[in-house]
């Protein structure tokens, strides 16, 4: 889970591994502990956890450094406490709940829905966007004097669910209170506010994925991450300019997808 290694040479003389070999394993080892750590809570530090699903609305930055701190301690970047990845379970089960409740699902429709959430929505698209950023930053990101080290995918995962977390909240349960009652209303105040929570969720995603890759001291031109801004303020102003309502497609997609 380690994302970035050093490399010497392919393999010494004597038959030992390389650098990169010997990282890769003890990446290997560090992967099994992590989830090995997934089925013990008590080893889990939930407060801490806690604390950094708070930093992540509040000061984003923040939790970067002690990601810059955890390598100075364990030489890796990447979490090697599965309390963060439980809680954001925890959120994306009662919030989905709520989802289902506001939009008056039966139970086996919520059900259905709950699944298709954890296992579309987070694990399927985290898994897509991570493999993406893994290989466009190590292919176009790393500095020409750092191509010795790379971003490993572990690294990737943890960037996107830091930045999947205040879209999850904010699409998916500070906008309940808003669903019935003014969003999907059919008028301008309704796809206005329920628009703009959304700019504000995907820009939080934007953005905190920006800090996540440009905390890494070996990659360049990370400012780049931040171009999606444009196109996004785009598209918010087309929306209300054409009265499309992006919670009302939301909304009927998943009516759709548990039927």
């Amino acid at each position: 889970m380690l994302p970035s290694t050093s490399v010497s040479s392919s393999m010494q003389g004597n038959g030992v591994l390389n650098s990169r070999d010997a990282a890769r394993h003890t990446a290997g080892a560090k992967r099994y502990k992590y989830l090995r750590r997934l089925f013990r809570f008590r080893q889990m530090d939930f407060e801490f956890a806690a604390w950094q699903m708070l930093y992540l609305f509040t000061s984003p930055q923040r939790v970067y450094r002690n990601f810059h701190y955890r390598k100075q301690t364990k030489d890796q970047w990447a979490r090697d406490d599965p309390a963060f990845l439980v809680l954001l379970s925890v959120w994306l089960c009662v919030s989905t709940i709520g989802f289902g409740f506001v939009l008056d699902m039966g139970f086996f429709e919520t059900i259905k829905l709950l699944l298709w959430v954890v296992f579309i929505d987070c694990v399927g698209v985290g898994l897509l966007i991570s493999t993406l950023m893994w290989f466009i930053s190590n292919k176009y990101l790393v500095k020409r004097q750092s191509r010795d080290y790379d971003v490993e995918w572990g690294y990737a995962f943890d960037v996107h669910l830091n930045a999947f977390y205040p879209l999850l909240v904010i699409l998916h349960f500070i906008q309940l209170f808003f669903i019935n009652h003014v969003i999907l209303t059919d008028t301008f105040i309704g796809y206005l506010v329920g628009n703009t929570l959304w700019l504000i969720a995907v820009g939080y995603y934007i953005y905190v994925t920006f800090l996540g890759y440009s905390a890494l001291p070996f990659l360049k031109n990370t400012v780049i991450l931040l171009y999606p801004f444009a196109p996004l303020a785009v598209l918010y102003g087309l929306s209300l300019a054409l009265g499309w309502n992006f919670t009302h497609m939301l909304c009927s997609f998943y009516k759709y997808r548990v039927k």
